[in-house]
Protein backbone atom coordinates (compact mmCIF):
# COMPACT_ATOMS: atom_id res chain seq x y z
CA UNK A 1 0.00 0.00 0.00
CA UNK A 2 1.29 3.55 -0.80
CA UNK A 3 0.47 5.56 2.04
CA UNK A 4 0.22 10.04 0.71
CA UNK A 5 1.13 12.05 4.38
CA UNK A 6 2.14 15.46 4.63
CA UNK A 7 5.08 14.43 5.75
CA UNK A 8 6.74 11.14 5.03
CA UNK A 9 9.34 8.64 7.40
CA UNK A 10 12.46 8.48 5.40
CA UNK A 11 12.85 4.84 6.31
CA UNK A 12 9.13 4.00 5.27
CA UNK A 13 9.49 3.03 1.43
CA UNK A 14 5.79 3.09 0.89
CA UNK A 15 5.28 6.73 2.92
CA UNK A 16 4.63 8.98 -0.09
CA UNK A 17 5.01 12.63 1.15
CA UNK A 18 2.44 15.58 -0.73
CA UNK A 19 2.74 18.99 0.06
CA UNK A 20 0.88 20.65 3.08
CA UNK A 21 -2.36 22.65 2.02
CA UNK A 22 -1.58 26.25 1.55
CA UNK A 23 -4.71 28.84 1.92
CA UNK A 24 -4.36 29.46 -1.50
CA UNK A 25 -7.24 27.49 -4.01
CA UNK A 26 -7.03 28.63 -7.46
CA UNK A 27 -10.21 28.46 -8.92
CA UNK A 28 -9.07 28.64 -12.91
CA UNK A 29 -5.58 28.78 -14.41
CA UNK A 30 -6.05 32.74 -14.57
CA UNK A 31 -6.18 32.96 -11.10
CA UNK A 32 -2.60 30.93 -11.06
CA UNK A 33 -1.08 32.80 -13.45
CA UNK A 34 -2.02 36.58 -11.59
CA UNK A 35 -1.01 35.40 -8.66
CA UNK A 36 2.13 33.36 -10.49
CA UNK A 37 2.99 37.42 -12.06
CA UNK A 38 1.97 39.11 -8.76
CA UNK A 39 5.00 37.55 -6.10
CA UNK A 40 7.32 37.45 -9.19
CA UNK A 41 7.05 41.55 -9.73
CA UNK A 42 7.31 42.14 -6.34
CA UNK A 43 9.74 44.46 -4.45
CA UNK A 44 11.46 42.30 -1.70
CA UNK A 45 13.18 44.90 1.03
CA UNK A 46 14.55 42.17 3.12
CA UNK A 47 17.54 40.20 1.99
CA UNK A 48 15.99 36.90 4.38
CA UNK A 49 13.11 37.04 6.79
CA UNK A 50 12.37 33.55 9.60
CA UNK A 51 9.13 32.90 11.14
CA UNK A 52 10.07 31.10 14.25
CA UNK A 53 10.64 30.50 18.26
CA UNK A 54 13.87 29.43 20.02
CA UNK A 55 13.02 26.01 21.64
CA UNK A 56 15.86 26.16 24.41
CA UNK A 57 13.83 22.15 25.30
CA UNK A 58 14.59 20.81 21.76
CA UNK A 59 18.56 20.00 21.61
CA UNK A 60 18.58 19.52 17.96
CA UNK A 61 16.30 22.53 16.93
CA UNK A 62 18.64 25.81 15.65
CA UNK A 63 15.77 28.12 15.68
CA UNK A 64 17.19 30.08 18.54
CA UNK A 65 20.39 30.69 16.65
CA UNK A 66 18.51 32.15 13.55
CA UNK A 67 16.16 33.88 15.60
CA UNK A 68 19.30 35.47 17.32
CA UNK A 69 21.15 36.19 14.04
CA UNK A 70 17.89 37.75 12.57
CA UNK A 71 17.63 40.51 15.38
CA UNK A 72 21.45 41.41 14.71
CA UNK A 73 20.88 41.45 10.88
CA UNK A 74 19.04 44.90 9.59
CA UNK A 75 18.51 42.83 6.63
CA UNK A 76 16.57 40.47 7.95
CA UNK A 77 13.02 40.37 8.80
CA UNK A 78 11.64 38.81 11.93
CA UNK A 79 8.53 37.61 12.96
CA UNK A 80 8.84 35.80 16.26
CA UNK A 81 5.81 32.70 17.10
CA UNK A 82 4.44 32.26 20.56
CA UNK A 83 3.27 28.34 21.58
CA UNK A 84 -0.46 28.60 21.58
CA UNK A 85 -3.03 31.39 22.09
CA UNK A 86 -4.32 34.52 19.37
CA UNK A 87 -1.48 36.25 19.89
CA UNK A 88 0.24 33.81 17.27
CA UNK A 89 1.23 35.52 14.81
CA UNK A 90 2.83 32.39 12.53
CA UNK A 91 -1.00 30.61 12.51
CA UNK A 92 -1.89 33.26 10.33
CA UNK A 93 -1.53 32.70 6.48
CA UNK A 94 -1.95 36.05 5.53
CA UNK A 95 0.34 37.49 8.10
CA UNK A 96 3.55 34.74 7.12
CA UNK A 97 2.42 35.41 3.35
CA UNK A 98 2.92 39.21 4.00
CA UNK A 99 6.42 38.51 5.83
CA UNK A 100 7.86 35.77 2.91
CA UNK A 101 6.83 38.13 -0.10
CA UNK A 102 8.70 40.94 1.87
CA UNK A 103 12.13 38.39 1.73
CA UNK A 104 14.12 36.83 -1.27
CA UNK A 105 14.94 34.12 1.25
CA UNK A 106 13.12 32.24 3.79
CA UNK A 107 14.68 30.40 6.50
CA UNK A 108 13.21 26.74 7.06
CA UNK A 109 14.40 25.23 9.49
CA UNK A 110 13.02 22.22 11.33
CA UNK A 111 10.74 22.73 13.75
CA UNK A 112 8.60 19.93 15.83
CA UNK A 113 8.55 17.72 12.74
CA UNK A 114 11.55 18.08 9.73
CA UNK A 115 9.23 20.16 7.82
CA UNK A 116 6.47 22.42 8.22
CA UNK A 117 3.86 24.41 6.51
CA UNK A 118 5.82 27.82 5.81
CA UNK A 119 7.85 25.41 3.66
CA UNK A 120 5.41 25.57 1.06
CA UNK A 121 3.86 29.35 2.22
CA UNK A 122 7.79 30.10 1.04
CA UNK A 123 7.20 29.15 -2.49
CA UNK A 124 3.35 30.56 -2.67
CA UNK A 125 5.35 33.78 -2.04
CA UNK A 126 8.11 33.53 -4.49
CA UNK A 127 10.72 33.03 -1.78
CA UNK A 128 13.36 31.16 -2.11
CA UNK A 129 13.55 28.20 0.41
CA UNK A 130 16.79 28.29 2.88
CA UNK A 131 16.32 24.75 4.03
CA UNK A 132 18.86 23.20 6.97
CA UNK A 133 18.53 19.48 6.57
CA UNK A 134 18.04 17.46 3.53
CA UNK A 135 14.62 15.60 5.41
CA UNK A 136 12.93 19.00 5.57
CA UNK A 137 12.57 18.56 1.59
CA UNK A 138 14.64 17.68 -0.83
CA UNK A 139 14.08 13.57 0.72
CA UNK A 140 10.37 13.91 0.74
CA UNK A 141 8.92 15.32 -2.14
CA UNK A 142 10.49 14.41 -4.68
CA UNK A 143 7.38 13.82 -7.03
CA UNK A 144 6.97 17.43 -6.65
CA UNK A 145 9.59 19.19 -6.59
CA UNK A 146 13.06 19.13 -8.87
CA UNK A 147 15.31 16.38 -8.11
CA UNK A 148 18.41 19.70 -8.02
CA UNK A 149 18.17 20.90 -4.92
CA UNK A 150 20.21 24.23 -5.86
CA UNK A 151 18.01 24.69 -8.59
CA UNK A 152 15.41 26.45 -6.25
CA UNK A 153 16.43 26.39 -2.54
CA UNK A 154 19.79 27.22 -0.46
CA UNK A 155 21.32 24.91 1.52
CA UNK A 156 22.92 25.26 5.03
CA UNK A 157 24.24 22.45 6.95
CA UNK A 158 22.30 22.83 10.81
CA UNK A 159 25.80 22.00 11.97
CA UNK A 160 27.53 25.09 10.27
CA UNK A 161 24.61 27.02 11.77
CA UNK A 162 25.22 25.69 15.65
CA UNK A 163 28.96 26.57 14.77
CA UNK A 164 28.13 30.24 14.46
CA UNK A 165 28.28 30.02 10.56
CA UNK A 166 26.62 33.43 9.09
CA UNK A 167 23.81 32.88 7.24
CA UNK A 168 23.42 36.66 6.04
CA UNK A 169 27.20 36.23 4.74
CA UNK A 170 26.25 32.54 2.84
CA UNK A 171 23.20 34.45 1.29
CA UNK A 172 24.99 37.63 0.13
CA UNK A 173 27.39 34.83 -1.58
CA UNK A 174 24.33 33.87 -4.18
CA UNK A 175 24.64 36.23 -7.26
CA UNK A 176 21.75 38.40 -8.35
CA UNK A 177 21.81 35.95 -11.64
CA UNK A 178 21.42 33.56 -9.49
CA UNK A 179 18.48 34.42 -7.14
CA UNK A 180 16.50 35.68 -10.70
CA UNK A 181 16.82 32.02 -11.73
CA UNK A 182 16.21 30.43 -8.51
CA UNK A 183 12.74 32.80 -7.82
CA UNK A 184 12.28 31.89 -11.75
CA UNK A 185 12.23 28.54 -10.95
CA UNK A 186 10.19 28.77 -7.38
CA UNK A 187 7.77 30.93 -8.97
CA UNK A 188 7.06 27.69 -11.36
CA UNK A 189 6.33 25.31 -8.78
CA UNK A 190 3.91 27.17 -7.58
CA UNK A 191 0.92 25.00 -9.81
CA UNK A 192 2.66 21.98 -8.30
CA UNK A 193 2.22 22.89 -4.78
CA UNK A 194 -1.05 23.91 -4.94
CA UNK A 195 -4.52 22.53 -4.26
CA UNK A 196 -6.84 24.48 -7.11
CA UNK A 197 -10.73 24.81 -5.88
CA UNK A 198 -12.38 21.83 -5.53
CA UNK A 199 -15.61 22.99 -6.80
CA UNK A 200 -13.79 23.62 -9.91
CA UNK A 201 -10.96 22.32 -12.13
CA UNK A 202 -7.75 24.07 -13.51
CA UNK A 203 -7.55 23.27 -17.10
CA UNK A 204 -5.21 20.44 -18.40
CA UNK A 205 -2.66 22.92 -18.96
CA UNK A 206 -2.05 23.37 -15.33
CA UNK A 207 -1.42 20.19 -13.38
CA UNK A 208 -2.00 20.87 -9.42
CA UNK A 209 -0.49 18.69 -6.42
CA UNK A 210 -3.77 16.39 -6.92
CA UNK A 211 -2.58 15.91 -10.51
CA UNK A 212 0.61 15.05 -10.15
CA UNK A 213 0.39 12.64 -6.79
CA UNK A 214 -2.99 10.75 -8.91
CA UNK A 215 -0.51 10.43 -12.07
CA UNK A 216 2.50 9.55 -9.93
CA UNK A 217 0.99 6.62 -7.87
CA UNK A 218 -0.86 5.38 -11.05
CA UNK A 219 2.53 5.46 -13.02
CA UNK A 220 4.06 3.48 -10.01
CA UNK A 221 1.03 0.76 -10.35
CA UNK A 222 1.24 0.22 -13.59
CA UNK A 223 5.37 0.09 -13.59
CA UNK A 224 4.59 -2.74 -10.84
CA UNK A 225 1.84 -5.01 -13.18
CA UNK A 226 4.12 -4.51 -16.37
CA UNK A 227 6.99 -5.83 -14.48
CA UNK A 228 5.27 -8.53 -13.17
CA UNK A 229 3.45 -9.88 -16.26
CA UNK A 230 7.00 -9.27 -17.93
CA UNK A 231 8.66 -11.85 -15.38
CA UNK A 232 11.19 -9.09 -13.99
CA UNK A 233 9.56 -7.80 -10.52
CA UNK A 234 10.92 -4.58 -9.64
CA UNK A 235 13.77 -5.54 -6.95
CA UNK A 236 13.43 -5.52 -3.07
CA UNK A 237 14.57 -2.40 -1.56
CA UNK A 238 15.59 -1.96 1.76
CA UNK A 239 14.05 0.48 4.19
CA UNK A 240 17.09 1.98 5.53
CA UNK A 241 17.92 3.13 1.88
CA UNK A 242 14.51 4.64 1.58
CA UNK A 243 15.08 8.05 1.59
CA UNK A 244 17.99 7.09 -1.52
CA UNK A 245 16.18 5.95 -4.10
CA UNK A 246 14.66 9.04 -5.56
CA UNK A 247 18.14 10.35 -5.89
CA UNK A 248 19.85 7.36 -7.63
CA UNK A 249 21.46 7.85 -11.23
CA UNK A 250 21.39 5.14 -13.32
CA UNK A 251 23.91 2.57 -12.31
CA UNK A 252 24.03 3.99 -8.63
CA UNK A 253 23.41 1.21 -5.38
CA UNK A 254 22.00 2.72 -2.17
CA UNK A 255 24.62 1.69 -0.54
CA UNK A 256 27.23 3.27 -2.18
CA UNK A 257 28.20 6.51 -0.04
CA UNK A 258 26.63 10.15 0.29
CA UNK A 259 27.02 13.55 1.92
CA UNK A 260 23.67 12.92 3.84
CA UNK A 261 24.47 8.93 4.88
CA UNK A 262 25.24 10.91 8.81
CA UNK A 263 22.13 12.89 8.91
CA UNK A 264 19.98 9.62 8.62
CA UNK A 265 21.91 6.44 10.28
Amino acid sequence: MTALVVEASPWHLNDVAIPYPTAFHPASDEDLFFWQDRVRALNRTYLFSFAGMARPGDAKSIEGHLVDQCKASPVCSLMECSTTGPDNKCESPATVMKLFQSSTFCLLPRGGTDTRRPAFDAVLAGCIPVFFHPSSAYVQYSWFLPKSHTEYSVYIPEEDVRKNASVEERLRKVSPEMVRTMRDTVVGLIPSVTYSDATSRLETTVKDAFDIAVAAVINKVTKLRRGIAEGRPEEEKLERYSWKYPFLAEGQKPEDPHEWDPLFN
